[in-house]
């Protein structure tokens, strides 16, 4: 166990003297917490930007898609382009039934299987980017406490320790020992408020925009079943 002394009687007690007398596990466990807050606040502003450019995209694209342009211009547009949500779905699903078609598809019901998935996956890989490192808000958002209070008993333990060494339990004596342990705490509960604020307030945000893209998926399939179903008609 660290050996630590007793401040001074009046010693003060600012958060960065309270932070240089704690022992160096305390001091350790103080700086990982800072280090999540940090990294969550990037993730946090990181991802509010991307969902704003996410929702803005969606809404071009629903603009120009519902416009009456004919798909073939429009997948001629976004083909060589890098596209995200809803575009990178169309594309997915028109590349996939230019290949069918070009190698001579015959069957309807698996040209249209195939369509699914293609736009299934797309789907699937928009929300991964989505959803990529809510996962480190959620661990920040649960763990943080508790490694806060993992460095709080450790200082208690030290001070007391501390305590019975010089046997004097004056307040004015014990009071910066526990301050300095109860400082831990402090940190990871503002390590933790956010990411639990923000990790739900996130993942709300992305579930509305992949109800967006799979309502625009199941639209688009419906109208290519649609399409399908009248080549085979014009075949016959």
């Amino acid at each position: 166990m660290e050996n630590i002394a007793l401040a001074e009687p009046g010693a003060h007690l600012s958060i960065w003297a309270l932070f240089m007398q704690a022992g160096w596990v305390v001091k350790l466990v103080m700086i990982g917490l800072l280090c999540a807050s940090i990294w969550s606040w990037a993730i946090i502003v990181d991802k509010l930007v991307a969902y704003g450019r996410m929702r803005l995209a969606l809404n071009r694209f629903e603009q120009v898609f519902w416009s009456g342009q004919s798909l073939e211009e429009l997948y001629r547009t976004l083909a060589d382009r890098k596209t995200t949500g809803m575009g990178a779905i169309f594309v997915a699903a028109m590349r996939e039934w230019k290949k069918s078609f070009e190698k001579g598809a015959k069957s309807p019901l698996g040209l249209q299987n195939r369509i699914d998935k293609a736009m299934d996956l797309a789907l699937t890989r928009e929300m991964e980017k989505l959803e990529g490192r809510l996962g480190f808000l959620a661990t920040t958002g649960s763990a943080a406490p508790f490694i806060g209070l993992f460095g709080t008993v450790i200082g208690i333990m030290t001070s007391f320790q501390a305590i019975a060494a010089s046997k004097n339990t004056s307040l004015a004596v014990v009071a910066p020992g526990i301050a300095e342990a109860l400082l831990a705490t402090a940190i990871g509960l503002l390590a933790a408020i956010p990411a639990v604020i923000a990790y739900n307030k996130l993942s709300s945000d992305a579930s509305k925009i992949a109800v967006r893209m799979e309502g625009f998926a199941d639209e688009f399939s419906a109208i290519l079943s649609r399409q399908i179903d009248e080549k085979v008609a014009q075949k016959t």
